[in-house]
């Protein structure tokens, strides 16, 4: 009996035990997933809380860009141009485009690296255009976006394509350049660059503008000083000289609305009136480019002659239909007829009127000019106004300052 409780007893305990273990085991178990639980919850809400914060910084990245954008969008100014128009521009100008002949202006302002257009004037890049032949593998690249020339038309969907802060237009009336800016949505500056005199305030004022657009008034200050010392050097040199000892001088060959022979020729002529020469067209009164009869040159009968070196051919056509009217005057006879590069073509080329200057002045008054090296003040001129050498270009081309020859 004893034994037989025993037994149960030890049954009991084993089974109690048994049940003691698998309660700690499921107690265990029944910790665990509440230990994993309890760690998912709180992996969830980091996750959640992650989540939240990278919302919060991409609407607040939105939020700075739009900024940004609005910012960028409001950054503008407003310049007064040549026409007296207010436009406004933006802050910063990257690019620009000519109407006309504006990309000469452009390349005298010294922003020729913010070109992305030219006229099809500028890209026949001829060497009566020296701002386009000096810097000719830029025009080469450029897409034609108006035609340039007297009668210019913009190539509007050309325009559109190249997308230029700016447009700089040579055109004289405003209200063309107002409809070309409504049309466009493209700010356009008028400039008036095409004065026949060289040293004119005007043309200062419309530079010095142009320095503040491209943002290059280091730029446009030195050329506006040093035009200003080239003017007072020519003054010094040729104004004390009294009207009788001056001899008189007549220029022909001019372009104006195409070209023309010796009867092509000007009044009030910026290089004869940069060294108060005594050219004989004066006393017709008239100023700017005409044509005169033969038979005035000869009643006139001028010492030199100044000729344009590209207009030869028809100076020499006219040669070859009345020879004696040509050696009947006393320039002819005497071997006093001059190559005279012409700065009337397509607009005004003013660093090459002040070239032609120097060169009158050391052919008529050879004393005053005997320590001038026409080339080396030629190229001066050019790299001061353009950005580089001009002389080699032009003799590669046959274009020179010195005696000239008719009929040949």
């Amino acid at each position: 009996m004893k034994t037989v409780l025993s037994e149960i007893s030890r049954r009991q305990f084993v089974k109690l035990m048994a049940s003691a273990g698998a309660f700690g085991a499921s107690a265990v178990a029944l910790g665990g997933c509440a230990s994993s639980s309890a760690s998912s919850a709180a992996s969830s809400s980091a996750s959640a809380s992650a989540s939240s914060a990278s919302a919060s910084a991409s609407a607040a990245s939105a939020s700075a860009s739009a900024a940004s954008a609005s910012a960028s969008a409001a950054a503008k100014r407003t310049i007064v141009d040549d026409a007296g128009r207010t436009v406004e521009i933006p802050a910063v100008v990257k690019t620009a485009a000519p109407s006309g002949f504006g990309a000469r202006a452009i390349v005298y302002a010294g922003a020729l690296d913010k070109l992305v257009g030219a006229s099809e004037t500028d890209k026949r890049i001829t060497t009566s255009l020296p701002y386009a032949k000096v810097n000719a593998a830029k025009f080469e690249s450029l897409p034609a976006v108006c035609s340039g020339g007297m009668n210019n038309t913009v190539f509007e969907e050309e325009m559109v394509k190249v997308a230029p802060d700016v447009i700089i237009s040579t055109s004289t009336d405003p209200a063309a350049d107002d409809e070309l800016q409504q049309k466009l949505n493209i700010p356009v500056i008028s400039v008036h660059m095409n004065d026949y005199d060289i040293f004119e305030d005007r043309f200062y004022k419309s530079l010095s503008m142009l320095g503040e657009v491209f943002g290059t008034t280091e730029h446009t200050d030195s050329v506006i000083k040093a035009m200003k010392e080239w003017q007072a050097d020519l003054e010094k040199r040729s104004g004390d000289i009294p009207n009788s000892d001056k001899p008189s001088v007549y220029t022909g060959g001019i372009s104006y609305r195409g070209p023309h022979g010796i009867e092509g020729t000007y009044g009030g002529y910026g290089p004869f009136e940069a060294i108060g020469a005594k050219n004989v067209v004066d006393e017709t009164g008239k100023t700017g480019p005409f044509s005169v009869d033969l038979e005035q040159i000869t009643v006139w009968d001028p010492q030199y002659i100044f000729l344009n070196p590209e207009n030869m051919a028809q100076v020499n056509e006219e040669f070859a239909n009345d020879a004696a009217f040509f050696e009947n005057l006393q320039a002819v006879k005497g071997n006093h007829v001059f190559s005279q590069p012409s700065y009337i073509a397509f607009g005004t080329n003013y660093e090459l009127a002040i070239a032609d200057a120097y060169f009158v002045g050391k052919t008529i008054y050879p004393d005053k000019f005997a320590d001038v090296d026409m080339d080396a003040k030629a190229d001066e001129i050019f790299t001061t106004v353009l950005g580089g050498p001009y002389m080699s270009i032009m003799k590669e081309d046959g274009v020179d300052f010195g005696p000239i020859a008719i009929g040949a």
